[in-house]
């Protein structure tokens, strides 16, 4: 989210208003940290959003992570879709 302006994202401006404003609490919350830090903090987040009782549907966390991932390196992605798969084996559990 920091290394564009991911708010003019056309794939993000079809989100619900409240989870747009819930996502640019998040940037700014992240804007300060290293980079090694934010894919944590991006998976934090959708503990937050839920405990908020915001839901992210599949598709919409998608299009969040396909946004997000466009400034990152392939070792950040790699490591991106290795903390996702976990998260999806966690909540496959938790059904």
């Amino acid at each position: 989210m920091t290394r564009k302006n991911w708010e003019s994202d056309p794939r993000i401006r079809q989100l619900n208003p409240e989870k747009i404003a819930y996502l640019n609490e998040f940037a700014q919350r992240i804007s300060m940290l290293p980079p090694g830090q934010i894919l944590p903090s991006v998976l934090a987040m959708q503990f937050d959003a839920n405990r908020k009782h915001i839901r992210f549907s599949d598709e919409e966390t998608e299009c969040i992570l396909s946004v997000l991932s466009e400034g990152m390196s392939p070792d950040e992605k790699k490591r991106l879709e290795t903390l996702r798969a976990l998260a999806r084996k966690m909540a496959v559990r938790k059904s």
